[in-house]
């Protein structure tokens, strides 16, 4: 064989290799959704006192709620069933991450956020409340909240404490673990209030009627509620998932499965205040 002969072959070998690693890349083999449907499974993180997301029945350790519905509808469109790993807000981040779940509902999608995961298209958009303990004055805007003395609970790690840092500042806010963990700091009176999303504060102030009340200050703050899962190359889960995202909004499916949600705190469409839009 000549020069020219083995630098053909050479040439000819690297384009088949190239050839080959571009089919596995379309293929995707370690691809999320390659995973779930040879698997046969979809995990995903649930979070424990979270209606009408997450409504975990404490004597059958069932697992119910609005995210839990959408899982099921998901994994029956993948031929697959639903895996659960009891998680909290913060933490779904780094259980995506780590690759043991392969998806996280209702992520906000901060941009420090998108820097590690990736997001389909929005499945609802919320307004932040404030839920005041018994004998606190009810706030109308954020700035009466931005004051020293004013001592707010909040989930470390969720959106309600981005808010809480963003608009007040000044305030001496207290981080907890879980969202149920401020919640009582408010109902033991070692919080002023609570910042949280308003599906869940509506829900929480149910269950509680003499936790405190309901607070929507102004300027109303509101922000997508997407799904979260891991950033790869291939495009086809992410897309599934928006596609799905957007069909379900549009038709108000997604609105009927959150009402769903709420009947399991004994809530109905009329109890509901006109800032919690879904």
């Amino acid at each position: 064989m000549n020069r020219r002969d083995a630098l053909t072959t050479v040439a000819l070998a690297g384009a088949a290799i190239a050839a080959t690693g571009s089919a596995k890349a379309d293929t995707a083999p370690g691809s999320t959704l390659e995973r779930i449907k040879k698997s046969g499974v979809l995990r995903i993180a649930v979070i424990a006192g979270q209606d009408p997301y997450f409504h975990k029945d404490l004597t059958t350790n069932q697992w119910s709620g609005a995210c839990i519905d959408m899982a099921n509808d998901i994994a029956g469109k993948l031929g697959a069933k639903v895996e659960t790993l009891e998680s909290t807000w913060g933490n779904q981040i780094l259980d995506l991450q780590a690759e043991k779940i392969d998806l996280a509902f209702a992520v906000n999608p901060t941009p420090e956020r998108s820097l590690v995961i990736d997001f389909s298209t929005p499945i609802l958009v919320h307004s932040f409340t404030v839920i005041t303990k018994k004998g606190f004055a009810k706030p109308q805007t954020w700035a009466e909240l931005n004051k020293p003395e004013v001592k707010i609970a909040v989930d470390i790690g969720s959106t309600h404490e981005t808010i809480a840092r963003r608009y007040c500042p000044k305030a001496t806010i207290l981080g907890f673990k879980e969202r149920n963990e401020a919640i009582l700091a408010v109902a033991t009176g070692r919080a002023d209030c609570n910042i949280s999303l308003a599906v869940l504060s509506v829900a929480t102030l149910k269950k509680n009627p003499t936790l405190g009340e309901l607070a929507v200050p102004r300027p109303l703050l509101t922000l997508p509620t997407n799904m979260g899962i891991r950033a790869e190359s291939d495009r086809r889960y992410k897309d599934f998932l928006s596609a799905w995202a957007d069909y379900n909004r549009s038709l108000g499916q997604t609105r009927e499965w959150m009402l769903k949600g709420f009947e399991a705190v004994g809530l109905g469409a009329d109890d509901i205040p006109g800032e919690v839009q879904f």
